[in-house]
């Protein structure tokens, strides 16, 4: 699915390079449960952005199935992103002034499904995920733990094939972050491949493999 050849990111001031990732090789196959970790600054968050086509490399090579990333223009990268790719961010990353069901419509209004079959997949999400009493609140309105329901139903819902999410349960308590974290097993065990940041050993054991980074590199595939 994901092939990384050599990627390499810094960011140049003057005549100084900073290095933020350092020749990263990296195979993701379709319906793998992915974790990235590693301390503050190892490179964790841009990795998942280039993964996400939110971020570009300098140097190296990214296959996402069969297109070559690397060489595609800014608008070409974002079409990939928009049916292919959901994103789960640790801050939610909700529309403050849209109601759940307004949040969860968007998606489907930037890739211009028709109105029937919107409110057929956001009834569909708002019933998975256990939120149809919520769907006209806020927001504010809801708990932590909804507001990420609400992100997740909201990545899930243009059918990705892959789920990238970073420090997804960060803000949440410890009772949320577990439902959230078995919101996503269940996910990938129905076939979605997901990559998740995170600190925490305890969450990344809900995965199937870990990639540890260190300074850019990657210093363990386990």
């Amino acid at each position: 699915m994901i092939k990384l050849r050599d990627i390499t990111k810094y960011y140049s001031t003057g005549f100084v390079k900073t290095f933020v990732l350092r020749n990263v090789d990296l195979d993701v196959d379709e319906a793998e449960f992915l974790t990235i970790m590693g301390p503050s600054g190892a490179g964790k968050s841009t990795l998942l952005h280039i993964l996400g086509m939110l971020d570009v490399p300098s140097s190296g090579e990214f296959m996402f199935y069969d297109k070559e990333v690397h060489r595609l223009r800014e608008k070409q990268r974002s079409e990939i992103h928009k049916h292919h790719i959901g994103f789960v961010f640790q801050s939610y990353h909700l529309i403050d002034d849209l109601t759940v069901y307004e949040n969860l419509e968007t998606p489907l209004l930037y890739k211009k499904v028709k109105g029937a079959e919107r409110k057929s997949r956001v009834a569909d999400m708002l019933d998975r995920f256990n939120i149809v009493a919520k769907k006209d609140l806020f927001p504010n309105q809801l708990s932590g733990g909804q507001q990420q329901k609400v992100a997740v139903a909201r990545a899930l819902i243009t059918n990705p094939q892959l789920i990238l999410a970073d420090e997804p349960t960060g803000n949440l308590n410890s009772d949320e972050g577990i439902e959230v974290m078995k919101l996503l097993k269940n996910l990938n065990e129905q076939g979605t491949t997901i990559i998740q940041v995170t600190h925490s050993e305890e969450k990344a054991a809900y995965g199937k493999r870990i990639i540890r980074l260190l300074d850019g590199w990657i210093q363990k595939d386990e």
